[in-house]
């Protein structure tokens, strides 16, 4: 042991190769412990990144909860309603993978500060608001400020903390992701009741304001990964649209309208792959996908995964209202044992993943998950609120056991310079997800109810339609444990 470190030591012939080392060593984890500025930078990172990426989640469901008195307030139609949603997720998925290869150019801190900085401003201005098209304007500017945000907190974190305590960070940031997702229903309908929908927009001003003084405080280090390459616009703007495209045809599910949209979404995505592969800086790393099966497969699990349960809380939310005759605030602490266990044990996996493959534990949480959603296809209008609320915990430590190591897999396969691109797109896979979560729930329910509202006299129509739901979200999620147990091992795998 002493031999091999003399020989490192008088293999430092110059002194910049001497820095290197005594960098190496001093944040090595297995045996040295990192100084004290290191561990500051740490935790200031992650309170940072913890807080930010809850606030984008809890931002995007809790406004949900508000659109009927938003609605009431301007009188406007539920297709411009639905823009006050669609904007902020939209501005969000577009930005997200062109956002991430900038950080990577200019520096992953100064693009996560300028963002944090527009998110609060918008969100600050949204207080005031007196017009439908100055909402929708504002949220699609703070949907920038969002995608600035989660594609390059990310990024910092994994650049900070070493592999073997990167897992356990991982897993505090997706549990804040899921805790602002699920939370957001409860909190925003109470701040909405109780002091008005812009009520939702000020909570979160706080929070923001801290991250930006605890960023320019403590985070004093810059990440680049690639600050020689070139931006390539006409690829940023090929992918956004054909992401807006994809999205927008998804909302409109089931109308003719709806088909041509995906499909010419679809069609530019494969026009930009190609066209990717024939340029020298492209915005995306396709080879990621081609020659990193841990990085590929890691994605679709991802991709899968959220398809498979975002409109979960949807479908239960609508079931405890309107099938057991819970009001809002009862069912919502119902609903509220999954995030619990989310946020529970979402640390634990990702730390359990710097020791063990996390493909391994993973593929665990995707099986409980896929045998959570399968328990809710034999769901009745008898079942017991025990039942749900059990059938919710089960869920939920399928969630964390399989979302930490992911994430920790898919940002461990890739090399340094490529973090804001892996940040990117595995944010873009979430959002996607959620979309296509929310589009199969909505066709479902066009195909088997129909456009009427929902009524006492539906309730066995709803029934199918829940059970047929959660049949193919079952389905997807065995999929999903195909793809997550065959990604190939991530300490094995040679990173791009």
């Amino acid at each position: 042991m002493i031999a091999a470190e003399v020989r490192r030591f008088l293999l430092a012939n110059n002194k910049e190769s001497i820095l290197s080392w005594m960098r190496e060593d001093l944040t090595d984890t297995q045996n040295v412990p990192v100084l004290p500025e290191g561990r500051s930078l740490e935790k200031s990172t992650l309170f940072v990144a913890t807080v930010t990426s809850f606030m984008g989640p809890f931002m995007i469901s809790s406004v949900n909860v508000a659109l009927p008195v938003i609605q009431a307030e301007f009188k406007i139609s539920a297709v411009l309603l639905s823009w006050v949603a669609t904007s902020y997720l939209l501005a969000t998925a577009v930005f997200l993978v062109p956002i991430g290869k900038i950080a990577d150019i200019y520096g992953r801190k100064k693009i996560f500060t300028s963002g944090l900085i527009l998110f609060v401003a918008t969100t600050s201005f949204l207080i005031f608001t007196d017009s439908i098209a100055m909402l929708i304007a504002l949220r699609t500017l703070q949907g920038l400020g969002g995608a600035m945000i989660v594609t390059t907190g990310m990024a910092i974190v994994t650049s900070v903390f070493p592999p073997a305590r990167r897992g356990r960070a991982i897993g505090i940031y997706v549990a804040a992701v899921y805790v602002g997702l699920s939370a957001g229903p409860t909190v925003g309908g109470m701040l909405t009741f109780h002091f008005g929908w812009r009520s939702i927009f000020l909570a979160v001003i706080p929070f923001g304001a801290l991250s930006i003084f605890i960023s320019f405080r403590h985070l004093r280090t810059e990440w680049r990964g690639n600050p020689d390459e070139k931006f390539d616009w006409f690829g940023s703007i090929l992918y956004g649209a054909s992401l807006v495209a994809l999205v927008y045809g998804a909302s409109l599910l089931p109308a003719s309208a709806a088909y041509i949209m995906v499909g010419s979404g679809a069609a530019g995505f494969v026009f930009f792959v190609f066209y990717q592969r024939s340029i020298s800086f492209p915005v995306f790393e396709v080879r990621l996908f081609q020659q990193n099966r841990v990085f590929a497969f890691s994605s679709l699990a991802a991709l899968i995964n959220y398809a498979a349960t975002y409109a979960t809380t949807f479908m239960m939310s609508l079931y405890l209202q309107y099938v057991k005759g819970f009001n809002p605030q009862t069912a919502g602490l119902i609903l509220v044992c999954q995030p619990v266990m989310m946020a529970l044990f979402s640390p634990v996996a990702g730390k359990l993943s710097d020791k063990v493959e996390p493909r391994k534990i993973a593929s665990a949480g995707m099986f409980l998950t896929a045998a959570g959603l399968l328990q809710f296809v034999f769901l009745g209008e008898g079942s017991s609120v025990f039942y749900v609320a059990g059938v919710l915990v089960l869920l939920g430590f399928g969630f964390a056991l399989f979302s930490s190591p992911n994430m920790n897999a898919i940002m461990g396969a890739v090399d340094q310079r490529y973090f804001g691109i892996a940040s990117g797109a595995v944010a873009t896979m979430r959002v996607l997800g959620q979309m296509m979560s929310m589009a199969a729930a909505t066709v479902v329910f066009a195909i088997i109810l129909g456009s009427r509202p929902l009524t006492s006299s539906d309730l066995d129509l709803f029934m199918v339609s829940l059970k047929t739901v959660f049949t193919i979200f079952t389905i997807l999620c065995a999929i999903g444990i195909f793809f997550s147990l065959t990604r190939g091992e991530l300490r094995a795998n040679k990173r791009l």
